[in-house]
């Protein structure tokens, strides 16, 4: 019996045992559960990166973008014409003119025509006034002219009356009749810097209304060739042949110029043209209107040359600036006045002469009847002079 018991109690301890490892084997079953199985499975949503956070999108350079002329342009075309004049030209002689074998055969015929024979000039014109002033430049309208048609930019063609000319500045002041009409108004080209943005609006080549766009490239040039007076604006903005006489305008939609000339060794565009500028134009017009010519000072019975490197140097100049007296007549006022020959003109009412042109200018400028104050150079000394400013010979 008690081997028995013996014999049970280590069963019973093994039972106990093994249920013990069921239980905790179990409950480790049961809490792993619990931990990965609360529900349905769900997937881990990715994270959203914040605005902030968020890389910006790849840069896009902007366009390059010019000045805006549109409207300018829009406006300014509208005080522009078309002009074509007629002229008579004069042929020049035959050289058979005088020769008796040919006038006995052709009985004093000639074998080359009229005489004369009609020309047509083509340009542009400005118009600066509601009632039908135009501006345009002398070339255009030429000396023996006929006939002068004006083509308005509404298509309507005008006849033209000839007020004055100024073959000095290449200046022309036409009149139409026609009421109401669009004008560029005036603006200062005395304030115009290199650099500043200008269209040039014409017809070159027939082509009315062409609007073309440059800069300022220079003001002030003289001894172009194109005119006695020259103070010119030079521009890039494309001036072809028939742009003549046609408008400058400056950014706020002014006139600063009338355009004249361009230097080409082709007869086109090759971005260096020439404007008489619009305080010249303008003084030019009012004397037009006012005498029916322009009247200008000039010190009279002198003659003014270029200061040459040989005459520089003869008499002491430190450059070649300047204008030299070459001639002058006793009786005149200069001489009375202490002027000599040999004098280098070097100022004129405290403005610089570099040129005679300068001095033209100048002299020109002032109002007929003052004294201008000549600065010059004698023996290598500087002395001021003061001269009578009288008018040009034919005007009142």
């Amino acid at each position: 019996m008690s081997r028995n018991r013996q014999l049970l109690l280590p069963l019973v301890l093994l039972v106990a045992g093994f249920s013990a490892g069921l239980v905790l084997s179990g409950r480790m079953r049961l809490t792993t559960d619990s931990i990965a199985e609360p529900g349905p499975v769900q997937p881990t949503p990715r994270p959203v990166p914040s605005p902030a956070a968020a890389s910006p999108p790849p840069a896009v350079a902007s366009p390059v973008v010019g000045p805006d002329f549109t409207q300018i342009a829009g406006q300014a075309v509208k005080g522009v014409a078309n002009i074509s004049s007629q002229q008579v030209v004069a042929r020049s002689r035959s050289p058979y003119d005088d020769d008796p074998f040919f006038s006995y055969f052709f009985g004093g015929q000639d074998l080359f025509g009229p005489r004369t024979r009609r020309s047509l000039s083509l340009g542009s014109g400005v118009i600066i006034s509601a009632d039908g002033y135009v501006v345009t430049n002398n070339h255009v309208v030429g000396e023996n002219m006929r006939e002068i048609l004006v083509a308005l930019p509404d298509k309507r063609e005008v006849r033209g009356k000839l007020i004055g000319t100024d073959p000095a500045t290449d200046i022309a002041l036409l009149k139409i009749e026609a009421s109401g009409l669009a004008k560029v108004p005036w603006g200062d080209s005395s304030t115009l810097k290199v650099g500043e943005w200008v269209l040039a609006i014409g017809s070159p080549f027939q082509l009315s209304q062409t609007v073309t766009a440059g800069i300022i490239s220079a003001t002030g040039r003289a001894n172009m060739g194109f005119a006695e007076y020259e103070d010119f604006i030079q521009t890039d903005a494309a001036i072809n042949p028939g742009n003549s006489g046609g408008a400058l305008i400056n950014g706020r939609g002014e006139l600063v110029g009338i355009n004249t000339g361009i230097f080409s060794q082709s007869g086109g565009y090759q971005g260096i043209g020439f404007a008489v500028p619009s305080n010249l134009a303008k003084h030019v017009i009012d004397d037009l209107m006012k005498y029916g010519s322009v009247r200008r000072g000039r010190i009279a019975d002198v003659t003014f040359e270029p200061l040459t490197e040989r005459y520089a140097a003869e008499l002491g100049a430190p450059s070649t600036n300047g204008a030299l007296v070459t001639s002058m007549q006793r009786r005149s006022a200069a001489y009375e006045a202490g002027l000599r020959p040999g004098d280098i003109v070097v100022g004129v009412n405290g403005q610089s002469v570099i040129t005679p042109a300068d001095l033209y200018r100048h002299i020109a400028d002032a109002k007929i009847g003052t004294v201008g104050t000549l600065k010059i150079l004698r023996e290598r000394r500087a002395v001021e002079i003061r001269v009578p400013i009288t008018a040009e010979a034919g005007t009142r």
